[in-house]
């Protein structure tokens, strides 16, 4: 274990300088922890300078004895980085304060996602509410984590979690870029309509019916919007949309299959012999149904798990895009 923590401070004050030369860190703002094992984490100290660390910052904490943590000289993030640990798996935290994240959302409430990039990587990023300089709700940043792998914290900072220091650094890096883009783009026209987004988001009028989710009633009713809807006939026409395509539920004994033909659904089978099959947990599923996770997101971050291609579905984006909107409109028990 002596080997692995060393590497792991190393990281720690690497990531620490890259976060620095960014400028998404300044001064004695923000925070890193990275897993070394189940139960021991390293977190920097309370009052560190990311951009600076030494060794005497990075401080080791064994999550599982509470007294491991009295008198260290912890962030004063500690419970939330130790509560992420214990309801999720990821092996890194980055928590800073990017000054053009910050600055947008203290004006805004949501981010107007302007580039294919950014809806494919970042998707809608939850956005929770704190009423002091600290972290004192650490369950609301939970739940918005179940919901996207990075989260802003209104007035404070972001959160975002990873397998590792570059894959939470770049989740961070991306939205500081589309929060620069769109400014930029308001500067070129105040009044900007996304006409894209606003396709996308057009719907069917919600229906009172409610469907156990996964029942073959819940994805023939599905199949039967997707083969309704103008919007996915042309772009799918357009498009050559024709492919195998499978979702399933983790634990299931089959799959639901697609054979889509230029844009409809032209049959419905249940298996899982196809070159994609998408595949997910039921609660991670129950968030795609209700609309409040993007499946492409889902997949990037490693919330769900994709058999096949991810750049090759990517070519069918705007169709699936629609696909996936008329998702909520199909009520769940």
């Amino acid at each position: 274990m002596a080997e692995r923590e060393n590497i792991l401070r190393e990281e720690l004050i690497k990531i620490g300088k890259r976060l620095k030369e960014q400028r998404l860190v300044v001064a004695r703002s923000g925070n890193l922890s990275s897993r070394i094992d189940e139960n021991n984490i390293l977190i920097t100290a309370t009052g560190s300078s990311l951009g600076d660390l030494k060794a005497e910052d990075i401080i080791q904490v064994d999550l599982t004895k509470d007294t491991d943590a009295a008198g260290k000289k912890l962030s004063t993030e500690f419970p939330l980085h130790s509560l992420i640990y214990k309801t999720f798996t990821p092996k890194t935290i980055i928590h800073c304060h990017p000054p053009l994240i910050n600055g947008y959302f203290s004006v805004y409430s949501n981010l107007k996602v302007l580039t294919f990039e950014s809806k494919l990587y970042l998707g809608d990023v939850p956005v929770v509410e704190q009423e002091t300089p600290s972290i004192t709700k650490p369950e609301l940043v939970i739940d918005a984590l179940k919901i996207n792998n990075l989260a802003v914290i209104k007035n404070h900072g972001v959160v975002a979690i990873g397998e590792n220091f570059i894959e939470a650094l770049y989740l961070i890096d991306t939205l500081e870029e589309a929060v620069r883009v769109a400014g930029i783009a308001r500067l070129f026209n105040k009044g900007m309509l996304d006409e894209f987004d606003k396709q996308l988001k057009e719907s069917l009028s919600e229906k009172d019916t409610a469907f156990e989710m996964f029942s073959r009633e819940h994805i023939q009713k599905l199949v039967d919007l997707v083969n309704q809807d103008e919007f996915i006939a042309e772009k799918g026409k357009d498009s050559d949309l024709t492919l195998k395509l499978a979702i399933k539920l983790d634990g299931a004994n089959s799959a639901y299959k697609f054979i889509f033909e230029k844009g409809k659904i032209t049959k419905l089978e249940f298996d899982e012999d196809t070159p994609f099959v998408i595949s997910a947990p039921h609660h991670v599923w129950e968030l795609i149904f209700l609309g409040k996770l993007d499946p492409f997101v889902a997949t990037t971050q490693g919330k769900m798990k994709l058999k096949g291609d991810l750049g090759k579905l990517s070519r069918w984006y705007v169709p699936f895009s629609r696909l996936f909107e008329l998702f909520k409109q199909v009520k769940i028990k």
